[in-house]
């Protein structure tokens, strides 16, 4: 049963376009008009985050729209900031949806006097004021298990089929999910089930962090269409020698389905020179000017999985109806076409 108050969105500065593209869906959704919360964010000359709220929040569902991105501190002291602003004035639940959540590959202490600041992060938002968490495909499922509040993790592996089925029509039999890591498989692997395609596994051995001394392709890849799928891509040198490996190997062509599109760095020119064919990101970071005129990076939208999730809390139904591509059909009805 639906709730009395309307859910009402605020946005921070980290994503603003994926804020107003989910309001937009909203509104299509309820046949009525959502719009942001008016509010001003700003800095002081040293810095310092400014956040006041123009509109009436009080007993009101909150959800604030803010991925912790590059300036990952900034961002998230913003997160905390609004949080803290509208619990002030009284909202009735604050939830945060954070398409991607900064922090999330320090989930555990991987050498001595090392810190874990996904739990950090995770306890400061609880600190903070704010009730519930909605993310996209966190870098661990674990850090699920940080927070002492519900964490709702979206997965875009859905709308990677629905965009692989309508994008490779007619050539599924010719596919091959990649994982670039051992570590990587489950996602992979959970991606290859949904389009019944087959698994292999780039296996990369270090030498020291930062360097790639040998990589190894597990599995028979001549005259497939690769498809390398990740959680993250950060200076794309990885997944670019992944690609690589994988022509060397025998593969066709080589494709590549990564959620959150992190591309710092030399990234964006290492794709554009890459002898990957396209690479997929989602708009869970706000992509840059250089990302969006890359000839071979293509964004996919999470504005129509994320409004419907908002409104799955908001009524108090399954968020989980959301991890089915069959769900989603609808929810994506003009963007692709199946079968």
């Amino acid at each position: 049963m639906a709730a009395m108050t309307e859910p009402k969105l605020i946005s921070g500065n980290a994503n603003l376009s994926l804020a107003k593209a989910i309001a937009r869906r909203m509104s299509m959704h309820r046949g009525m008009s959502v719009n942001l919360v008016d509010a001003r964010i700003e800095r002081f000359n040293d810095a310092e985050i400014f956040v006041e709220v123009f509109e009436n929040v009080r007993g009101e569902d909150m959800y604030i729209i803010q991925p912790t991105s590059n300036p990952a501190n900034d961002n998230l002291m913003e997160l905390l900031i609004m949080t803290d602003a509208l619990r002030r004035s009284s909202a009735s639940r604050i939830t945060a949806v954070i398409p991607y959540f900064g922090y999330a590959r320090q989930d555990r202490r991987t050498k001595a006097r090392t810190p874990i600041s996904a739990k950090l992060v995770a306890n400061m938002m609880v600190e903070a004021g704010i009730e519930r968490v909605l993310t996209l495909d966190l870098h661990a499922a674990q850090i699920q298990g940080f927070f002492d509040i519900p964490v709702d993790n979206l997965y875009a592996s859905p709308v990677f089929a629905l965009d692989i089925e309508h994008n490779f029509k007619g050539q599924m039999d010719d596919l091959m999910i990649i994982s670039p890591d051992v570590g990587g498989v489950a996602r992979a692997r959970e991606l290859a089930k949904r389009i019944n395609a087959p698994l292999a596994i780039v296996d990369k051995r270090r030498e020291k962090a930062g360097e790639i001394a040998e990589m190894t392709v597990i599995g028979n890849v001549q005259g497939k269409k690769c498809i390398i799928v990740d959680d993250m891509c950060d200076t794309a040198g990885t997944l670019c020698k992944a690609a690589e490996v994988l022509m060397e190997s025998g593969a066709s062509e080589v494709h590549a389905y990564i959620t959150h599109g992190v591309m710092s760095g030399p990234a964006v020119e290492r794709v554009q020179n890459s002898v990957m064919k396209s690479l997929v990101i989602t708009d869970s970071i706000e992509p840059t000017d250089k990302v969006k005129a890359c000839k071979n990076i293509r964004i996919v939208p999470t504005a129509p999985m994320f409004a419907q999730a908002i409104l799955n809390i908001w009524n108090g139904t399954s968020v989980s109806s959301l991890f089915e591509t069959d769900t989603l059909v609808p929810i994506y009805e003009g963007m692709y076409q199946r079968g």
